[in-house]
């Protein structure tokens, strides 16, 4: 359905300037590779399109008329105005990680770490997170190059592709567009700092069990078993 659905309305519009003209390098990648940047629009199945006509739908089952859902409507947004703005911000940043190369920068920084490999891969994954606000996001990131570094230092590339994935999960609380929705549901506006402070750590220490678990499954009876060769 989503396929279907992305033929009738999609549309790609290559940014000027940026598209094709940066290109990720060995060891990053196992060849040099043009960075596409390519806006995709594809508003029929976007999640925010299935909610709008939901919300939609529920107003004028419940007998709103028209003027009173836009009003409705209108102060939702009014309320939720700096909460967007932050979520845009955030997730321009996972972009301008990614085309400046921060991203690339950071894993091989963490790859340098040698023996450590599989926990410091792990937090890779929770770092990307972090800064994305996406497992998926974290996973296209450092995916090429968990595999690579997997690959040179003669660990198994499906646990640190898995690693990366894991990792990433205890890094979905501390990201900025999780915390400003929270605050937003929950009517605790301009607390976002607080939520931060106090899911940090327990972010930062899950993750870290993560690390440890990938580590004793890299190199450690019976834990080696449960890898996938």
């Amino acid at each position: 359905v989503k396929a279907f659905l992305d033929g009738l309305s999609i549309v790609r519009v290559p940014v000027p300037g940026l598209d094709k003209l940066i290109f990720r390098m060995p060891p990053v990648v196992t060849q040099p590779t043009a960075e596409a940047a390519v806006f995709t629009f594809n508003w029929l199945t976007f999640t925010g399109t299935g909610i709008f006509l939901a919300a939609v739908a529920s107003g004028l089952l419940m007998s709103f008329s028209p003027r009173q859902l836009l009003r409705a409507y209108g102060r939702t947004l009014k309320r939720v105005r700096f909460s967007l703005l932050t979520v845009a911000a955030m997730l321009s940043l996972g972009y301008v990680t990614r085309y400046s190369g921060l991203d690339a920068t950071l894993g091989l920084a963490f790859a340098r770490t040698g023996i450590f490999y599989p926990f410091f891969g792990t937090m890779l994954g929770w770092l990307g997170v972090a800064l994305t606000g996406s497992d998926t996001s974290s996973n296209v990131l450092f995916g090429s190059l968990q595999k690579i570094s997997a690959e040179q230092l003669g660990l198994s590339p499906v646990l640190m592709a898995s690693a990366n994935s894991a990792g990433g999960v205890m890094g979905k609380m501390i990201d900025a567009q999780s915390i400003v929705v929270a605050s937003t549901a929950t009517r605790w506006y301009g607390h976002e700092g607080e939520i931060l402070r106090y899911v940090f750590f327990h972010s930062l220490a899950l993750a870290a069990l993560m690390g440890l678990l990938v580590f004793l499954q890299a190199y450690v009876f019976p834990f080696t078993l449960l890898v996938v060769k």
